[in-house]
């Protein structure tokens, strides 16, 4: 863990400086007032990227580079993983370097600039955003649901585009997700479930179900697997790893309570933050359904991107004097739920073929 916590404070301390010396924005209708300072806003991104990168173990990272280094990726090899665009990256690659280092490596760089180049447009406070990406556990995600992760941050680039209502080209964006990891396609039918008003009877109504789903999740169980039997999420049926922490449930709701509460004040703050809201809603839903299977958590993965937005704004609602006081909880909350996770339950244990302390 000791790699971990020093990228913690060097990412934390970089993106607080980068607002810090922030300069005012100078686009028409920009969304944060404000813009941090490019070249901290680099070094963050340099830290990310050299601890995701440069990593040889932690979930299936072994895995992915197992698979690199007994495939040719042909095209008939690539055709038959049906998730094809991470084989063709994977054929480009082995162009350069049979070394799987490299595809680790690319795909964190490739993730956390898509990331952070999103929250860098919308986040309200840069380091705030930044320190619960780490703390929340997204960043450790990242290390383990490659795919996944980089599908994600691929569609979190297609957040201008949700909330200016430009369906094709989120369509475009999805599906060129989807060949990376075909879970992707779930956000096409999202895309017409977030175009409403936050806090609308359909806001309730998701989590009307979301606890329905909760109570009689057995029969709900065997109904969705039942559906997907036959593809290549099929084997998920057998998946049985318990559900998400109570704690993490709660975490992931904290910031919406709070944005339900001060929810005129923060549309009039931020006009383009129902769809922040509504997508944080969805991955709560998930959130609390995954308290059943973990595996529903992986979903959520695609809108607890939006959660780093929205918690950057919400200290915002509090008034001037309240601010410090709720913006330093927010980190000692996060830190100690990080602690938690990732040192008392999970036991992570970070190594590294290049990263030695």
């Amino acid at each position: 863990m000791t790699i971990l916590w020093i990228n913690l404070a060097i990412v934390f301390i970089l993106s607080f400086f980068s607002r810090y010396f922030s300069v005012p924005a100078t686009e028409v209708n920009a969304a944060v007032p404000i813009k941090p300072n490019k070249l901290l806003v680099f070094g963050v991104l340099i830290s990310l990227v050299a601890v995701s990168g440069l990593r040889s173990n932690i979930g299936d990272t072994y895995f992915y580079k197992h698979i690199y280094e007994i495939n040719n990726f042909s095209w008939d090899y690539i055709h038959s993983q049906k998730d094809i665009g991470f084989g063709i990256l994977q054929r480009f690659l082995k162009q350069f370097s049979n070394n799987p280092q490299i595809l680790i490596l690319i795909t964190a760089i490739i993730t956390n600039i898509l990331i952070i180049a999103v929250l860098y447009k919308y986040s309200r406070l840069f380091e705030l955003s930044m320190y619960v990406y780490i703390t929340g556990g997204l960043f450790l995600v990242s290390m383990n649901g490659i795919r996944q992760c980089l599908a994600a941050a691929i569609v979190f680039t297609g957040t201008h585009f949700l909330i200016k209502g430009n369906f094709l080209k989120f369509l475009a964006i999805v599906l060129f997700a989807s060949t990376f990891h075909e879970s992707a396609l779930v956000l096409i039918p999202i895309y017409f479930l977030v175009r409403y008003k936050a806090w609308s009877k359909a806001t309730f109504i998701l989590l009307f179900f979301s606890i329905v789903i909760v109570v009689g999740f057995d029969k709900f169980a065997t109904v969705l697997f039942s559906a997907i039997k036959d593809t290549q999420y099929g084997h998920y049926q057998n998946f049985n790893e318990g559900g998400a922490s109570s704690i993490r449930v709660a975490v992931s709701g904290a910031s919406l309570i709070i944005a339900y509460i001060w929810r005129e004040k923060f549309r009039r703050m931020f006009p383009e933050s129902d769809f922040i809201v509504n997508m944080s809603v969805i991955g709560f839903v998930f959130m609390i359904v995954s308290t059943q299977n973990w595996i529903f958590a992986r979903f959520s993965i695609y809108f607890n991107l939006y959660q780093l937005i929205l918690i950057s704004w919400v200290i915002k609602l509090f008034n001037e004097r309240d601010q410090r006081v709720i913006y330093y909880a927010v980190l000692i909350c996060y830190f100690l739920f990080y602690y938690i996770e990732s040192v008392v339950s999970l036991n992570v244990i970070y190594q590294s073929d290049y990263l030695l302390f």
